[in-house]
């Protein structure tokens, strides 16, 4: 190991260096004999003024002797006018005052020419002394650096054994067979915080065939995003060597995992929440293989309706399909019309956070289902976050005459859907009544309208005109 180059700085360095190392205070007692000196002169030299002061008392007799200090005469020696008759030869007047005269000698004309030049001469020699140690320890460098990364390593994987030994990992299997089979997987992060909730498992089944992506729905705090962060996570834990948060896993090589998750704008760059979340989906777009892992988050809320739900639906099917890419996929959306691409698509199905409701209450059961999910229930979430009844009451009527005059999209379910330059989507305007007819216009918000949808809404209310 490296008991030398310890040894060595603990040794000569103190245990709290200061932050300069031009300023002094590096180097510990003891290890260089003029440091302790300089730093004793530096100091004050207190005990070399005593020791000075108690020998010229015992040689001349003189009990009021006294050595001082000032910024105009240096050191000196103090004695009172009743003593003078006892002051040796070898003291040297240097200044005459009313009731003392003051002297000079020899010793301490020396220690004077120590003292004044003993700070910078200590900051010097300390930083000398500090290069020279730098340069012996640097010489060791390769040793250093091999300890430090064996520790590293081992501590990865100590810390990855302790943490598998107290949560209850799994050992995974890894294959080359393009699937990921995990059973009552958990997220490792999640679990680890919830204080006296159990956190609820769920199993996940990916591959490159009939299971390649999971289409999952459901209400805000459900529990998606948590999902498909486990998967992620357990996937990369496997591929490190680590053990698993689950009952069993079997998990393939995957050569890379790419995640858009989350929402948030780059203000710097000038960059809106949707343009980011763009430039996040276009880099996975364009290095993403077949035997990567994606998963996309509420890709295309942070614009339009139709527009978000178009680029969803476009990048779900450039993911899925083989000619493409054919990645295996987890793909949450609030866009319930998308569910419609399970029997469109091959290898797509759709998956459910379970929620129980009773009257206006809602419970999140954090279980993942088969099937897509009917409702998003936003009011109910709303109600969870506090917002206040009048505001909730006032959402539900107003949802209640959206839902009366609703836009429903439908999906085209022909064999031309696989086909590259297909038009996929329909806009089937429906209405009841000829007083729809003007309800209709009064809703259509033609900010937000593209182009096709402009054209396709004319078309309509020019046939149901024609009806009448």
């Amino acid at each position: 190991m490296l008991e030398d180059v310890k040894s060595l700085i603990d040794s000569a360095i103190v245990d709290e260096p200061p932050f300069s190392l031009r300023e002094g205070g590096l180097i510990r007692k003891g290890f260089n004999a003029e440091i302790d000196e300089l730093n004793d002169i530096v100091g004050g030299g207190t005990s070399l003024l005593a020791d000075i002061e108690a020998r010229g008392k015992e040689k001349t007799g003189i009990p009021k002797l006294r050595v001082s200090y000032n910024k105009v005469f240096g050191y000196f020696i103090e004695v009172t006018n009743s003593y003078l008759d006892l002051v040796p030869e070898d003291y040297i007047r240097k200044q005459t005052l009313t009731n003392c005269e003051r002297f000079i000698t020899q010793e301490l004309k020396e220690l004077e020419g120590k003292v004044l030049g003993a700070k910078e001469r200590l900051v010097s020699l300390e930083y000398e002394t500090f290069a020279t140690i730098r340069n012996q320890i640097a010489g060791e460098a390769m040793r250093v650096q091999k300890t430090a990364q064996a520790l590293a390593t081992l501590d990865v994987f100590a810390s990855l054994a302790q943490t598998a030994y107290e949560n209850n990992y799994c050992c995974p299997s890894i294959t080359n067979d393009g699937v990921i089979d995990i059973k009552d997987g958990r997220h490792p992060v999640v679990e680890t915080l919830l204080d006296n909730a159990v956190f609820v498992p769920n199993d996940t089944l990916l591959d490159n065939n009939k299971n390649r992506c999971s289409i999952i729905t459901g209400p805000n705090m459900a529990g998606k995003s948590t999902y498909m962060r486990q998967i992620a996570l357990i996937t990369l834990l496997a591929q490190i060597g680590s053990f698993v948060p689950a009952k069993s896993a079997r998990i393939c090589v995957v050569d890379a995992i790419f995640t858009r998750v989350g929402a948030s704008d780059d203000l710097a760059t000038g960059q809106s929440t949707f343009m980011v979340e763009m430039n996040e989906v276009s880099y996975i777009i364009k290095n993403a293989t077949e035997n990567s892992l994606i998963i996309l988050d509420e890709i295309g809320r942070g614009t339009s309706t139709f527009d978000g739900m178009s680029i969803a639906r476009a990048v779900l099917e450039y993911v899925v399909k083989k000619k493409t890419l054919g990645a295996k996929t987890l793909f949450a959306t609030h866009y319930h019309e998308l569910t419609a691409m399970e029997g469109m698509l091959d290898g797509v199905n759709n998956y459910s956070i379970a929620v129980k409701k009773r009257g206006d209450d809602i419970t999140f059961l954090r279980r993942i289902v088969r099937g897509g999910a009917d409702q998003s229930f936003g009011i109910e979430v709303a109600k969870l976050a506090g917002i206040p009844g009048s505001v909730i009451k006032r959402a539900k009527v107003i949802l209640k005459e959206l839902e009366s005059n609703k836009i429903e999209i439908e999906f085209k379910s022909d064999e031309a859907l696989i086909e590259e330059d297909e038009t996929d989507i329909q806009y089937n305007f429906k209405t009841n009544s000829t007083d729809d007819i003007l309800e209709l216009i009064k809703t259509v918000d033609v900010n937000t309208l593209t182009p096709i949808e402009a054209m396709q809404t004319l078309y309509d209310l020019k046939k149901k005109v024609e009806e009448l």
